[in-house]
């Protein structure tokens, strides 16, 4: 072989070499697929994924069923060029920058435990929303979710301390204890009526300056107190974006009859405690789930119209809901065949 011969064959080498290795770097990039779909009228490993217990139920059929996404990647677990690059040609994977997943002020752990904390509120709001739209009367509180160092709230006010009056006004709204406390002067003390370990006691806290005028360095959150027991079980599912399928789950358990007709419906969007529905992401990974898993009706955020009609799977109909009250009435009018129902329009 030839000095020109040689050269060119050990550059040829050395570039696929080099091209291979390369492929095989970690990017920062998150693969998004489609994941698991669970039917909230159904089980997930034997279990009810909703049980209701202190109240009446009804036998239902039909499937609605929540979706979710699936990531491969991560800080820790980086995927390399060559999957990213697969992912890019898939049209059902979604390949995004990391930080669009964990952001780089948050671990992965924090991540993780924000998308459980979601999952856990979201089936709160889901049961009150249901209950809501079925004019059953629930209690709602206010609670302290945790207390600020160094301010006069700590060691005085306990995380799960129920608070039931301020100055011995009673508390219906976390506004309420906040118009409260800003009736005192920084330094004044204020005297909260709570309810701790289910003992009525009083608690004086003085008061600080903060931005908006005086604090007495607490955290607060709304918490509810539901006439029945409501249990959901959905294995490692996190985030928000199920409450909408779950309130639709209880709500169908809790009423005589069938909601759905028999028909297989999936749907997203987070829920709060009043029904109204929210965006969510990764809609293009969820409606793929959804039609392999067999449905052939999707509930779609009024906020998520305009990107689920753009790639929308064939076979899927999408239903725009803005409340969880419109997507019972689609629902109703679906399985009876009248009214109307609100399709996703076209750009």
């Amino acid at each position: 072989m030839s000095r020109r011969g040689l050269t060119l064959t050990v550059a040829g080498v050395l570039t696929l070499l080099l091209g291979g290795a390369g492929a095989l770097l970690p990017v920062p990039y998150v693969a998004l697929s489609p994941g698991p779909t669970e039917n909230t009228l159904g089980d997930v490993k034997g279990k009810p994924v909703i049980t209701i217990t202190g109240h009446q139920t009804y036998p239902t059929s039909g499937k609605l069923s929540l979706v979710t996404v699936a990531y491969q990647g991560g800080p820790g677990a980086r995927i390399d060029l060559l999957t990213a690059l697969r992912g890019w040609m898939d049209p059902n994977i979604a390949v995004v920058p990391e930080e669009t997943i964990f952001p780089k002020t948050v671990s992965v752990k924090e991540v993780e435990q924000q998308n459980t904390q979601e999952m856990s509120s979201s089936q709160q709001d889901a049961t009150a929303a249901a209950l809501n739209e079925l004019k059953i009367p629930i209690k709602v509180i206010v609670a302290v979710g945790s207390t600020q160092k160094g301010k006069p709230a700590e060691g005085k006010l306990l995380p799960g301390d129920e608070i039931a009056t301020v100055d011995g006004a009673p508390v219906r709204t976390i506004d309420d204890v906040s118009a409260g406390v800003h009736k005192h002067k920084v330094g004044q003390e204020v005297e909260f009526g709570v309810v701790r370990g289910g003992k009525p006691m009083k608690v004086r806290v003085g008061t600080v300056a903060g931005k908006d005028g005086p604090i007495v360095g607490m955290i607060m959150g709304t918490q509810f107190k539901f006439p029945f027991t409501v249990n959901v079980n959905v294995g490692d599912v996190g985030g928000p974006s199920a409450g909408l399928m779950f309130s639709l789950g209880i709500y169908d358990k809790l009423t005589p009859g069938e909601l759905t007709g028999g028909k297989s419906i999936a749907g997203t969007g987070t829920i709060t405690p009043d029904g109204k529905v929210g965006p969510i992401g990764g809609i293009q990974q969820k409606m793929i789930g959804a039609r392999d898993a067999g449905a052939t009706i999707f509930l779609t955020p009024a906020d998520n119209c305009g990107d689920a009609i753009q790639s929308v799977p064939k076979g899927l109909r999408l239903v725009k809901v803005s409340t969880m009250h419109e997507a019972v009435q689609a629902i109703n009018a679906l399985r009876t065949g009248s009214g109307q129902v609100p399709g996703c329009p076209v750009r």
